[in-house]
């Protein structure tokens, strides 16, 4: 199938790495379903991106707001060929019950999210000989002592993508992207006022950028069928851990 003819689903996608990998697809011809909470966002994106792109505001915590996305996005587009979990919230802080309502969201989000979004999608991707881009993180490798929950959504990330991977093999590729510092709006909803300003001034000094991340999201999708970027850790050049 030529990316002329290809769907990408990707959850997300009002900013950051989800933007701008909504931007790159299209640009390799892909046409997009743009899935986010904040309608108003990608409506704007979609206009921007022109008649390939498709706005769907949804939930990845709400599974009957994404199984409404994938009956538009099989009625309007004709399936999907590819899905990019990529929606997702860093809450960072010291494990306390102080932070408990942030460690549900980040699972609920981060993990339950993208396990609820590929369930749903899942029949789409195998009809369309599909390709699975999960986006995890440097904190699936390794944790810090203000990431404990954070790194283990991600840690369970890493860990269902090689056993989907195994299960779902040739049909689907399964990939996960792992990026380090990435200058995006994640570090401005953390709540922990501390924490926010120590990640922010760290990201500032040598993050790199969505479009970045979103190049070698397109990179890897672009392979020929034969092989799979099964696992890609991208890291800022001066970032040592």
């Amino acid at each position: 199938m030529s990316a002329q003819r290809k769907v990408a689903v990707i959850t997300g996608a009002s900013s950051g790495i989800g933007e701008a990998t909504a931007r790159a697809l299209v640009n390799a011809g892909y046409r997009v379903a743009l899935l986010a909470r904040r309608g108003d966002r990608i409506d704007d994106l979609a206009a921007e991106l022109g008649g390939g792109a498709l706005a769907i505001q949804a939930d990845v915590t709400d599974r009957d707001s994404l199984i409404t996305a994938a009956e538009r996005v099989q009625t309007e587009l004709g399936g999907a060929d590819t899905l990019v979990n990529n929606a997702g919230v860093m809450l960072l802080g010291p494990f306390s019950s102080d932070q408990r309502d942030d460690y549900r969201r980040m699972v609920e989000t981060n993990l339950l999210g993208a396990i609820t979004t590929t369930e749903v999608f899942l029949d789409q991707l195998r009809d369309g000989g599909g390709d699975l881009i999960n986006v995890s993180s440097v904190a699936g490798r390794t944790a810090r002592p203000t990431n404990a929950v954070y790194a283990a959504t991600k840690w369970g990330i890493n860990g269902w993508s090689e056993s989907l991977r195994q299960a779902l093999q040739p049909g689907i590729r399964v990939m996960v992207i792992e990026p380090g510092a990435v200058d995006t709006e994640l570090t401005s909803h953390i709540t922990h006022d501390e924490t926010r300003e120590a990640t922010e001034a760290f990201v500032k000094d040598l993050a790199i950028r969505s479009e970045d991340i979103a190049e070698v999201i397109v990179f890897a999708v672009t392979r020929p069928r034969r092989m799979t970027l099964n696992e890609i850790l991208v890291r800022p050049t001066a970032q040592a851990g």
